[in-house]
């Protein structure tokens, strides 16, 4: 029953998710892919990397390089900005933390689900392992995308309400899927792997109350356990056959309420339609929920010259679910002690985005998190519940900015800059990536990594992107 030899599932009736999503997964391939829908891909690709370079002159990735040599030894898998090696699971683990280490990593928008955190590591190190071509690790990619988009959006948000962050727990799914693609996993087989991984996804929420780094592990454990369940089931190891829907399934364990899910996020259009489309890039590098307000605030100022001695008071509209994230509790939002603090208060990102009219990661060095008119302007910040919000489709808000003259100016931004609705422009995320990268790397350096990820298809193996992003 659970060995290579079984019943091809294209050959047989799907009745669970696991069976429709495997199904995508053992007819997939690239030929039925979009050209814009593979170009997309590769820019997602190109701006992980990016910013996992940026990662490596932080203190966050020392340490955690530090950790899993001594846990697990070197090993010949790359790593991004390093000059050092890992086992297969170690890097990836590693390779996801510095991509989703700085909260500048994609994010789809109706899952909020950071998803090439997960699916760019599991794609080189399974791909590394299996000897993939490009183009068949491109296919890789698209499948733990697509699939992790699907299921996060099918929680309509519930995830989070239950206290989960849903980077970790539905990217083990995307990360299973991907890997069982270039394993070659067919029939039970990907059954099994969805089911051993239910078992793997986890993701708590609590960093929020300290700043913890947990959060950074997150898409990184979900890559690691993702390739370790599809292992398991290419070696027929048995898992559970409903883990999305069933009694302690993902659906009905995660979620507060799980009526909520809706299944035909998963199901209409798998492998006509692309989910996948719908991932935001990122031009600040802070939580998504906070980047309408970054940008609101930001054009507040220009349009009416603001300094921050015109301000009596800020407020955030913002959507009830988002506002757990980044609005409480205020007294904490108010004082960010580190980084990750700030990126995840919406009073520091209006404050820090008016004192000094930009937000980028100088932003969250230690001068700016001192900063005694960034903190004024914090304590004059405050929120209140947007019934306009366009949340979950779009991370929408607006800023209301009453002045010590008496006006009252107010700026919404309906739809987050950089989701499918109000993109930004391959130049930009190119930029983007350049920036990033020439923290740490080289400008020839970051240009032999983006014409490696720009014809990764062309490639026959995936050498040359190892080999590039290597220092």
């Amino acid at each position: 029953m659970n060995d290579a030899t079984s019943v091809p599932l294209s050959d047989q009736t799907a009745s669970t998710l696991s069976e429709v999503i495997a199904k995508f997964v053992e007819g997939f391939g690239l030929d039925q892919v979009p050209v814009e829908v593979i170009e997309r891909a590769k820019l997602n690709i190109l701006d992980a990397i990016g910013i996992g370079f940026a990662s490596v002159g932080y203190d966050f990735s020392q340490r955690l390089a530090s950790a899993l040599l001594e846990i697990g030894g070197e090993g010949d898998h790359p790593i991004i900005g390093m000059d050092i090696g890992l086992t297969q699971r170690d890097a990836a683990h590693l390779n996801g933390t510095l991509i989703h280490g700085l909260d500048y990593d994609d994010t789809h928008s109706g899952a909020v689900v950071h998803t090439s955190a997960s699916a760019f590591p599991t794609m080189l190190a399974a791909g590394l392992a299996t000897g993939a071509s490009g183009r068949k690790a491109l296919g890789a990619f698209l499948v733990a995308s697509e699939t992790a988009s699907r299921i996060g959006a099918a929680a309509n948000g519930g995830f989070h309400q239950r206290g989960f962050h849903p980077t970790g727990v539905v990217g083990a799914f995307g990360s299973v899927l991907g890997a069982s693609y270039l394993y070659g996993l067919t029939g039970d087989q990907l059954l099994d792997a969805q089911g051993i991984v239910l078992s793997q996804a986890a993701a708590s929420l609590e960093f929020l109350e300290d700043g913890a780094w947990t959060k950074r592990n997150h898409p990184a454990w979900a890559s690691a356990c993702g390739q370790t369940a599809a292992i398991m089931a290419k070696h027929g190891y048995f898992g559970p056959r409903q883990p999305y829907e069933g009694r302690y399934g993902l659906f009905n364990l995660y979620m507060r309420d799980p009526s909520m899910a809706d299944h035909s996020a998963i199901i209409d259009g798998l492998g006509e339609e692309w989910s996948m489309m719908g991932i935001a890039f990122k031009p600040y590098p802070a939580c998504h929920f906070n980047h309408a307000f970054a940008d609101a605030t930001l054009a507040l100022k220009d349009k009416f010259q603001l300094v921050p001695a015109d301000i009596k008071s800020m407020t955030a509209r913002i959507h009830e679910d988002q506002s757990n994230v980044v609005c409480e509790p205020e007294v904490k939002k108010m004082r960010p002690q580190n980084a990750y603090d700030a990126q995840f208060s919406v009073h520091y990102i209006m404050a820090a985005s008016l004192t000094r009219g930009r937000f980028t990661l100088d932003e969250l060095e230690d001068d700016a998190l001192s900063d005694p008119t960034i903190l004024d302007l914090c304590s004059k910040a405050g929120y209140e519940i947007d019934p306009n919000s366009a949340y979950p489709k779009y991370y929408s808000g607006e800023v209301i900015i009453e002045t010590m003259d008496g006006r009252t100016l107010s700026h919404r931004e309906a739809i987050n800059r950089g989701s499918a609705d109000n993109p930004i422009s391959t130049t930009d995320i190119e930029d983007k990536f350049f920036a990033n990268a020439t923290r740490t790397v080289s400008s020839n350096k970051a240009e032999e990594v983006r014409t490696a990820v720009m014809s990764l298809e062309k490639h026959d193996t995936l050498q040359d992107l190892a080999d590039a992003i290597v220092t």
